[in-house]
């Protein structure tokens, strides 16, 4: 009997091999349901595109046979499906035990543990303090905005290594007066399902310590806004856009609080992580995300309860911006701040005086023609901010272009955000783009 190919799943990751003496295609995924990272050779690599769910093994192993013009065996191709199959990269029952198993881990945890740890950033508090610390120390004169005056800030989540001088210059606006709020995060969710926002109660753990979750906010949220929130959403667990923010808020305060006599030290940290899934419905239809009513009940539930708490909290979103170049589908390479990537600086300010100008609709009219040229990964948790803190008014602090390899750019920025009419922000806001 001639049997079917499975398919091969569509949510991981395909990149060419670093390695010119191993070279092939690396799967790997990003979910980590699975940690193999498989290399596929130059002649099978044809053979991913039969992995469809449609097409047969004996397919396969006559395009195979007239590819390298020699007879190939059946057992070449059991052995490749095989080794797909049994490391969960294809859509069949050991992809999908895995990903309940991985999912059922993370319901079940009592704490959301520091997965980037020990690899984006040192696992050992005193170096990562060394670090943070430099980062900070390096940073641009800090400004004194009115604590009354300032509400938030968004930081980059590219690797802290790549972005430092963004973080610095963001968190560098924090004070010890802070210590006492709860911290809003809003994170981009990388691998979340689009128009839906990720809770969990689950404190997080970091090598500076425990943040701990405004479990009754959560609540609050989960209860009135039905199916818009992915309760104990398990990108959680492996999502990087959160965790960078609270590493560099967790040593921002800390430092704060040591500089400052009038503060007690050992504050515990409030969060309110939320991670904003891609609007991915907006940029098909062209219409404003809360035209799906479940996106809109969720701005309504959010943007009541920071009606409510007013300056009890502080928002902090974790945002990219533009992706461009070959790792991210483009014919050609990119290099920070030459040729392609000025076009892109211009278009990444005039969206940012949009923001900067709390103009909601502004800013989505330049992000949804063509779907997002640009491919701005920090559209939703920045759209959502500006829907739900109407008020705010914002200033870029630092603007750069990181090369994230050889062919690929990442742009983003650090701004700090302040109540309209506030006179810490009063004639300036969103006046200045300094180009780094």
């Amino acid at each position: 009997m001639n049997r079917l190919l499975p398919k091969l799943r569509t949510d991981i990751d395909v990149v060419p091999s670093p390695d010119s003496e191993q070279p092939g295609l690396l799967i790997r995924d990003p979910y980590r349901y699975t940690p193999a990272v498989l290399l596929i050779p130059p002649v099978l690599i044809q053979a991913l595109a039969h992995l469809d769910g449609e097409k047969s093994y004996l397919d396969l192993q006559t395009d195979l046979s007239r590819r390298t013009g020699q007879l190939v065996g059946s057992d070449v191709v059991e052995n490749f499906v095989g080794s797909l199959q049994q490391q969960g990269f294809l859509e069949t029952e050991e992809f999908y035990r895995l990903r309940e198993s991985c999912h059922a881990k993370f319901r079940d945890s009592a704490e959301r543990v520091a997965i980037h740890s020990g690899v984006s950033y040192p696992a050992q508090p005193e170096e990562l303090r060394k670090e943070l610390g430099g980062y900070l120390q390096a940073a641009p004169g800090k400004a004194d905005p009115s604590p009354s005056g300032i509400i938030g800030l968004a930081a980059p989540h590219v690797s802290p290594s790549g972005g430092w001088r963004s973080y610095a210059s963001a968190y560098a606006r924090m004070g010890p007066e802070l210590a006492e709020k709860t911290f809003v995060l809003l994170g981009t969710s990388h691998y979340g399902p689009p128009e839906k926002f990720g809770l969990t109660r689950k404190p997080f753990i970091t090598p500076l310590g425990t943040l701990e979750v405004d479990t009754n906010l959560v609540d609050e949220i989960a209860g009135r806004a039905g199916d818009a929130v992915c309760m104990e959403d398990y990108c959680h667990s492996i999502e990087h856009s959160i965790e960078f923010q609270c590493i560099f808020i967790q040593h921002a305060i800390q430092h704060a609080l040591q500089q400052s006599p009038d503060h007690a030290l050992g504050s515990r940290i409030r969060i309110l992580p939320i991670l904003c899934g891609p609007f991915r419905e907006s940029l098909v239809t062209g219409k404003a995300p809360e035209s799906r009513e479940s996106v809109e009940r969720f701005f309504q539930v959010l943007g009541n309860l920071a009606e409510r708490e007013g300056s009890r909290l502080f928002w902090v979103l974790g945002i990219d911006l533009a992706h461009i170049g070959r790792r991210y589908g483009d014919s050609f390479a990119a290099r920070a701040g030459q040729d392609r990537m000025e076009s892109v600086r211009q278009k990444d300010q005039e969206r940012l005086h949009r923001v900067c100008a709390g103009d909601r609709e502004g800013f989505f009219d330049l992000v949804r023609p063509e779907g997002d040229e640009l491919r701005w990964c920090g559209y939703s948790p920045l759209y959502t901010f500006l829907k739900v803190v109407p008020q705010a008014r914002g200033n870029v602090l630092r603007y750069e272009q990181w090369n994230i390899d050889e062919e690929s750019v990442v742009s983003f920025t650090a701004m700090e955000f302040l109540r309209d009419g506030t006179a810490a922000g009063a004639g300036r806001t969103g006046a200045s783009f300094p180009k780094h």
